[in-house]
């Protein structure tokens, strides 16, 4: 199951890469790399900028979660070599769209 999930990541962020022009992935290889960057970086850093960040967070409302998950974004872009991403305003429209597709991607694996 872990593995379908990951394989499930990895096409959602193929697919963020083919809607949005900032964000390039070169290959399936990559994209599957840069998936499981992703999900360590979300279970390892994540939660430590979310606790450093909570007043922020408390202040705006949850609104600056949205930021957390666009910085560890453009972060997982900027050290990987096949993904690649342009900036933050492209990281924070991936990071939402990822999320989506990742999510729907996952709800058909568990609805089947």
């Amino acid at each position: 199951m872990l593995f379908l999930l990951w394989l499930l990541n990895a096409i959602a962020l193929l697919i963020v890469a083919w809607v949005l022009p900032g964000i390039v992935v070169s290959s399936f290889g990559s994209a599957l790399i840069a998936a499981l960057v992703l999900g360590l970086l979300n279970a390892v850093v994540k939660p430590l900028l979310v606790l450093l960040t909570l007043p922020l967070t408390v202040v705006t409302l949850g609104l600056f979660l949205l930021v957390i998950n666009a910085l560890v974004f453009w972060f997982a872009g900027s050290i990987l070599r096949g993904f690649q991403v342009d900036g933050f305003w492209w990281a924070l429209l991936g990071a939402a769209i990822y999320s989506l597709v990742s999510t729907a991607l996952a709800n058909l694996l568990i609805m089947s």
